[in-house]
């Protein structure tokens, strides 16, 4: 039966990861990373425990190796002067395994990813690795950090999408008052509301390049439109009288 406390705990999401790497195995050792958003300390905690006590909760790794960076805000600040108003606060959890945290919080630092936890989970295989162990741990947190740029990269093109079908469907439509201006109230009247472009498949294969490509081919379409507007009030019948 549901509880108050299950459900005061349940208020917030529960921590997903953004992006997960390729499982790296070597000696019977296995390497995974993950990568979750994480704007304070608190909640790159938070996440780190989740994967540890929830997610691999039936099959403990023998290490959960975590580094955060977070752009945190600083005290009595508003956020409003910029940069300056906020502070880089970085840490990381070694979890038993000496420089591990260390190492992966080098690779956020050279990929530039902010506001996030990284952590590589290690299930130990009984054969001692030595330094190599190092490299399949950074392997994996570098995997994840490129991922989320990806996916950070898809998303503005995403946007910038939506923006130039909503100025291609009103130039369209624009256009269409001025060829027809005697059955255009009737045409915008009977018409159905224009439903959203469905990019569902580019976000499931991060699919930037055909984003990219279809951006290119909105602003194509939208001066191709402009032109032939233009074109249509240089005529002296264009506006009705």
């Amino acid at each position: 039966m549901s509880s108050l406390d299950t459900y005061v705990s349940r208020r917030q999401p529960l921590p997903e990861p953004l992006a997960t790497s390729a499982e790296i195995v070597d000696r019977e050792s296995r390497f995974v990373g993950y990568i979750f958003r994480a704007s304070t300390p608190e909640q790159a905690r938070a996440a780190h425990a989740h994967l540890r006590r929830v997610t691999h909760a039936k099959q403990p790794a023998s290490h959960e190796i975590a580094a955060w960076r977070c752009m945190v805000l600083k005290q009595g600040k508003t956020g409003l002067a910029g940069e300056d108003d906020f502070v880089v606060v970085e840490g990381s959890d070694d979890d038993g395994e000496s420089w591990a945290g260390g190492r992966v919080l080098k690779v956020m630092q050279k990929e530039a990813v902010m506001d996030a936890v990284v952590i590589v989970s290690r299930w130990y295989g009984g054969i001692m690795l030595g330094p190599i162990r190092f490299t399949h741990m950074e392997d994996c947190a570098r995997e994840v950090c490129r991922s989320v740029h990806i996916q950070d990269e898809l998303e503005d093109y995403l946007t910038s999408l939506s923006t130039l079908d909503d100025i291609l469907s009103t130039l369209r439509a624009e256009f269409g008052r001025l060829k027809e201006p005697d059955t255009a109230a009737l045409v915008t009247q009977s018409r159905p509301t224009r439903s959203a472009q469905d990019y569902s498949a580019l976000r499931k294969d991060l699919d930037v390049a055909k984003a990219k490509r279809l951006v290119t081919a909105r602003e194509n379409a939208i001066k191709s439109v402009k032109s032939l507007i233009s074109k249509a009030k240089d005529k002296p019948d264009a506006v009705p009288r």
